[in-house]
């Protein structure tokens, strides 16, 4: 049973090095430390780059299995105000 989880994103290298954006990689911990799942982001190279925080992405999230267990798809939307039907969604 789970009562918190806390979530790490793993640091690329390449990333730091570069600044050339990879796809994130999350370690998803209960409050032991202990990993219980594992989320990784699949995304295109391109449109990391090019679209930057509002990029459409898929999360796919893995138990220690390596089952996925869920999928959350975000798609490319507005991050304005101004546009209040076309704002960010998972």
């Amino acid at each position: 049973q789970i009562d918190q989880i806390l979530i790490h994103q793993q640091i690329e290298l390449l990333e730091i090095v570069t600044g050339f954006e990879t796809n994130n990689k999350y370690e998803i911990k209960n409050t032991l430390g202990q990993r219980v799942y594992f989320a990784a982001e699949d995304t295109e190279c391109c449109t990391r780059n090019c679209c930057g925080p509002s990029r459409p992405f898929t999360l796919r999230i893995i138990d220690n299995l390596g089952h996925e267990v869920i999928t959350l798809q975000r798609p490319l939307r507005c991050s304005s105000c101004c546009f209040p039907c076309c704002l960010q969604e998972v």
